[in-house]
């Protein structure tokens, strides 16, 4: 199959009064880098980056830089356009804007094989053992109010109990923005609300050195939190395998690693228990294929990263629909050796809006799209509202 134009839309809306907060950053608005990509053959398939900061360098990235080689490539089948476009970066693009502009590239060159041999995603890369993964809300932020300890422990426990009243079993909340003590405060609020039997996660977004982290997760253990994300920054491998050898809640990371050679790194050195490779991010569905597989000989949970549109949904979707129990056991046990899939409960119209039809949670599980390619339509009208930029490159023999 060969491309013949290429097109990137950044994508915003603001918030208004649901801006929320984690550890690091205000939220006062959704972003994204989507890329559309049509065969000479007219088949469209879609692809998403660039959710993690401003979306405008990746999409720089992609128009400036990536789509010239794409459209001049002979065969863009999405492993041989993944080492294309890699290889001819590798000098000043091994990280960040230009792995996510890879990342949304090859997710649709993934969506237009599928759509082009009339068979899922999930079924091209190996085969699904499952139609439906068990999903865990991400909530619990920080409003406003949060700033002062104890002021939003009451507006905390009405929200993880509007969680449970969806269907959710499994809830991830955020902590780090407050002193341990404070944060002990919103943990126990959670459990209480929630009682003993439900699945709770933690998310710190990095925001301790490894003493610190090492106190916040005994709290969490003492309160039966099911995994610990992010306990320090992505850099500190040292601090990532002290705290995971003083815990004995599973350590969870690398959303903010890149391709295969950044988690080879981060696993050799022993820092998590659970990998999380962000698809839109660590370089999409061929790369993360090979992250998996790196996994899998050290016998570690991967559980994607997930935080962006319908299409980044979807996509995880698929690879979940894809990984094998890690490891096997005659019954399955979700989040203890079956994938989990992310889903964020903050408001989203890039989500909620995007495609022509809804996610929906039921009985705790979201149902893997079972049409070609990534299973899912983009409405068009839904990209024009909240468009604010992007391109349109075509093949000069077009």
């Amino acid at each position: 199959m060969k491309i013949e134009r290429v097109e990137t839309f950044v994508l915003r809306t603001p918030l208004g009064a649901d801006t929320f907060y984690s550890s690091q950053a205000q939220f006062p608005e959704r972003t994204s880098l989507l890329v559309r990509l049509t065969t000479t053959d007219g088949v469209v398939g879609w692809g998403e980056g660039g959710q993690y900061g401003p979306p405008e360098p990746v999409q720089s990235c992609i128009d400036d830089v990536l789509a010239g080689r794409l459209v001049a490539a002979p065969d863009a089948s999405p492993g041989v356009i993944w080492d294309l476009l890699y290889s001819t970066t590798r000098d000043y693009g091994q990280k960040g804007p230009y792995i996510e502009a890879i990342s949304a590239i090859d997710i649709a060159l993934w969506d237009i094989m599928g759509k082009t041999l009339n068979t899922s995603v999930s079924t091209l890369i190996g085969g699904r053992f499952r139609k439906s993964v068990k999903a865990y809300g991400t909530g619990g932020y920080y409003s406003s109010a949060g700033f002062v300890p104890g002021r939003d422990l009451d507006e905390l426990s009405d929200t993880v109990s509007g969680y449970a009243a969806d269907g959710f079993g499994m809830l991830k909340i955020k902590v780090g923005l407050l002193d341990v003590r404070d944060d002990a405060r919103r943990v126990i609020a959670v459990r209480e609300a929630l009682g003993d039997d439900f699945t709770l996660l933690a998310d710190a977004n990095h925001a301790y050195n490894s003493s610190s982290a090492i106190a916040m997760g005994r709290v969490l253990e003492d309160h039966g939190f099911q995994f610990f994300e992010e306990p320090v920054p992505p850099e500190d491998r040292q601090g990532y395998a002290r705290v995971r050898s003083r815990l004995d809640i599973p350590i969870a990371g690398g959303e903010a690693e890149y391709t295969r050679y950044g988690f080879r790194d981060f696993i050799a050195g022993g820092c998590v228990d659970i990998i999380q490779p962000d698809i839109c991010v660590c370089g999409g569905i061929s790369e993360v294929q090979r992250i998996v597989a790196l996994a899998s000989t050290h016998n570690l949970r991967t559980i994607p990263h997930v935080w962006g549109s319908g299409i980044a949904l979807a996509a995880a979707l698929q690879v979940c629909a894809a990984l094998p129990l890690a490891p096997y056991t005659h019954v399955p046990r979700p989040l203890q050796n079956e994938p989990v899939v992310e889903f964020d409960r903050t408001r989203n119209p890039l989500r909620d809006d995007l495609l022509t039809s809804e996610f929906e949670l039921v009985d705790g599980y979201v149902r893997v799209p079972a049409g070609a390619g990534l299973g899912v339509d983009v409405d068009p009208a839904v990209v024009e509202r909240y468009r604010v930029g992007g391109s349109d490159i075509r093949s000069t023999a077009a």
